[in-house]
This record gives structure tokens, C-alpha cells and sequence, in this order.
């Protein structure tokens, strides 16, 4: 039996989120530093304290029969948008078996969502009180579960390694991809499937958000509301959609001659053990996670040239995380550049991990890191170089990049990316 770890790549991307249908239009919406956030035009809307979010681009209904989608609640739509694209774009012809390339017992999938099927559950509920129970989909159970998008999408690739779904709030999506990571590592699978997806652009998710005082009620300039890292950031703007990655070891990918984006590094985890919905203010919990990569793989600080941050646009949040970096890597923090995309995609929870995965496997490909819009007043404590307004070049030769991902409950996943 080898028990030497393989080494993980990543051999195709797929996304659906505020800003394009696709990775591609993806890239260049957060290239060109524009923002996926509006205001929302439902008359449920009108009541609700916030009235503005980040709607997917591209609405499932445009890409899903519906014969399919009435069996599918939207994270799982979305899930499965960003999973077909991410599998053929790894060169895959048909499913697991069909495509000799891989064996089904050899496949995975891993697909996170922090909320599940809510607009499901909280939709029939309505139908059951308003029209009575002979008219609940039968349906419901299947589209509500969490694992209801990572069950889609395992039996559309036909994965039979196993089909997870890990829930961290807005973590989940990242870690899903790092529980993926570890699958291929471990032996237990050649390829996964992994990601995050999340659909909850809806009144009560909204509402008690807002009432938690967690969003931004900027609703008079609903593109400028999601601002990480300005003195005036007030919250974060929900968003929705889907990011997926598909994995592999090196030598399944060389073996059959696929084209790689990145290596996979690895991931370092850890909790805060500090309260429900705050982050741990000194950024103690998030510095464990970072160390904790460190210590598991072979990354160098002074290979870590970019960052895409979690940033949500929170007072408390942000600087806690620049906080951890300072703490872990000193000055080395000073090459290493920061993009927050989730002032131009808004905050997917369940699903940023996996859209901001994508985002810095291309910023590794491309070389260059997307921009952070929105910092009109860069907050003083935001002790790091921050990418403003126009994407930034990144170096030539061998570097890394990171994805940070946190989540209610004191979860803190990073993710390690590297040229190869």
C-alpha cells in the first residue's frame, strides 16, 4: 500500500454567481471591478429594513429544463450549473465509467452550503398554510437537505468515493474543497468534485440578518454598499450563486494528459471557541488556522503573494483577519497582496469558499489579483496593501495565494493555492 500523500491539482473550474453565468464571465466581472449588487424588485422587499442584494447573473431557470428544476431547490441549481461547467472543463466527456478517463470508485464530491434548502423549506411551508397538504411537493424533503446540492451533483458525475457535505456556516464552502483535498491525499480517491453554493435572497433570512445588525442598510447606493476595509463599512450584502473546483492527484491528471490550473496545497483549520456570531477580535482563532497550515505542508511565507480574504464588509470581521496575518507571517505580510471580492459579489455564506476559490485559482493562472471596489476611506487599522480599484500584476516565478473563509459559529478555514 503507498502511503505517501499525493500532491492534489486542480484541473477545472465552474461558477455561477452575481457577476456571470460562468467562471469566464466571472473573472472578468471581478477583473473589471464591477459590482453584481441591486436593488431587490420583489414587493416583499418593500417591508424589509434591507432592500438590496447580489442576485446571481444568470437565473438557473435560463439553464435548467424545468422538468429538472422543479426538483431541485436553487442552491442545488446553482451547485449543479457551476459542477457541469467545472467537470467538462477538466476534459471530461460523460460521466464517471462513460468517460474511461475515470472510475467511478474513484470519484467524489464535496459540495458545502452554510443554509441548505431554505427557500424550500420556508416556500411549501407557505403552500401547506395557504393551500393545504395535498399540495406539498413531494419533493420538498430532497430539495431541502443540506446535501441535497453535493447528492446532485455526485449523481450527475456519478461519484462513488463518497459525497459529503460539510456545514460550517460561511465556511462551509472551503472547507468542503479542504475535506476534498484530503480525500485525494488519503488515498481514498483519484478525483473530487467540490465546492459552495447557496441560495437564501429571501424575506426571512434578510430580515433576521438585518435585525442582527450583520448587513448593510445602504440601500440609496446598493453598488456601494459592500465596502471590506472602508472606515464607513457597515455590513455585509448577501449574495447567491455557486463556485466549484474539480481535483485530482498529480498522476491521475498526468495520466491522462489534463491541462492543471494550480496545485491544491492544503488547508488549516480551526475554531474560535469565542462566541456564536462575533469573530474572536484579536484574530487568536484565525492565526491557529493559518499556522496550522503551515505546519502541514510544505508553503513558505515568502511564497504567499496574494490573498483573497474574507473580508464581509463587517467592522469587527476584517480587521480581525489582517490582525491574524500580521500575527502569523510579520513582515512578510507586506508582499502579499489582498483582494476582496465580496465587495463586488456580495457574500454568498455557504457558497463564497467556493466562488473565491475559483477567484484565486485564476488570479494564480492569470498572475494577477482581482481589485477590491468601494474603499473610498481605507480604515486605518486595515494594516496590509490592499488591492484598490484596478486588478494588480503579480510576480513572475513560483508563488502562492490563500483563501480565507470564516463562519458564525468560530469556523476558520484557509486554503493554499501554487503555481505549478
Amino acid at each position: 500500500m503507498n502511503t505517501t500523500p499525493s500532491a492534489v491539482v486542480v484541473t477545472g473550474i465552474g461558477a455561477t454567481t452575481p457577476l456571470g453565468g460562468d467562471s469566464a464571465s466571472t473573472w472578468e466581472g471581478l477583473i473589471a471591478g464591477r459590482s453584481g449588487v441591486n436593488l431587490l424588485q420583489e414587493e416583499w422587499a418593500a417591508d424589509l429594513p434591507v432592500r438590496i442584494a447580489a442576485r446571481a447573473a444568470v437565473d438557473p431557470s435560463e439553464v435548467i429544463p424545468r422538468p429538472q428544476a422543479r426538483k431541485l431547490d436553487r442552491s442545488a441549481q446553482f451547485a449543479l450549473i457551476a459542477a457541469r461547467e467545472a467537470w467538462a472543463d477538466a476534459g471530461f466527456t460523460g460521466r464517471a465509467g462513460e468517460d474511461g478517463s475515470v472510475d467511478p470508485d474513484r470519484l467524489g464530491a464535496v459540495v458545502a452550503s452554510g443554509i441548505g434548502g431554505v427557500t424550500t423549506l420556508l416556500d411549501q411551508y407557505d403552500v401547506l398554510r395557504d393551500r393545504g397538504v395535498r399540495k406539498v411537493s413531494p419533493h420538498t424533503v430532497p430539495m431541502l437537505m443540506p446535501n441535497g446540492p453535493s447528492a446532485n451533483v455526485g449523481l450527475e458525475v456519478n461519484a462513488r468515493a463518497g459525497v459529503h457535505t460539510p456545514v460550517s456556516a460561511c465556511a462551509s464552502g472551503s472547507e468542503a474543497i479542504g475535506y476534498a483535498i484530503e480525500m485525494i491525499r488519503n488515498g481514498r480517491a483519484d478525483v473530487v468534485v467540490a465546492g459552495g453554493t447557496e441560495a437564501a435572497i429571501h424575506p426571512l433570512p434578510i430580515a433576521a440578518f438585518g435585525n442582527m445588525m450583520a448587513m448593510s442598510k445602504n440601500n440609496d447606493d446598493p453598488r456601494g454598499a459592500s465596502r471590506p476595509y472602508d472606515a464607513d463599512r457597515n455590513g455585509f450584502v448577501m449574495g447567491e450563486g455557486s463556485g466549484v473546483i474539480v481535483l485530482e492527484s498529480a498522476e491521475h491528471a498526468a495520466r491522462r494528459g489534463a491541462r492543471v490550473y494550480a496545485e491544491a496545497v492544503g488547508q488549516g483549520v480551526s475554531a474560535d471557541s469565542h462566541h456564536i456570531t462575533q469573530p474572536e477580535p484579536s484574530g487568536n482563532g484565525i492565526a491557529h488556522a493559518l499556522q496550522n497550515l503551515m505546519q502541514h505542508t510544505d508553503l513558505r511565507a515568502d511564497e504567499i503573494m496574494h490573498i483573497n480574504a474574507h473580508a464581509t464588509s463587517t467592522p469587527q470581521g476584517d480587521i480581525a483577519e489582517i490582525k491574524a496575518l500580521r500575527k502569523v507571517f510579520s513582515g512578510d505580510v507586506d508582499h502579499m497582496v489582498l483582494s476582496a471580492t465580496k465587495s463586488m459579489t456580495g457574500h454568498l455564506l455557504g457558497g463564497a469558499g467556493g466562488i473565491e476559490t475559483v477567484a484565486a485559482v485564476l488570479a494564480l493562472h492569470n498572475r494577477v489579483a482581482p481589485p477590491s471596489i468601494n474603499i473610498d476611506n481605507l480604515d486605518p487599522e486595515a494594516d496590509a496593501d490592499v488591492v484598490r480599484n484596478e486588478p494588480r500584476e503579480l510576480p513572475k516565478g513560483r508563488l502562492a495565494a490563500l483563501n480565507n473563509s470564516f463562519g458564525f459559529g468560530g469556523h476558520n478555514v484557509v486554503l493554499a493555492l501554487r503555481t505549478v
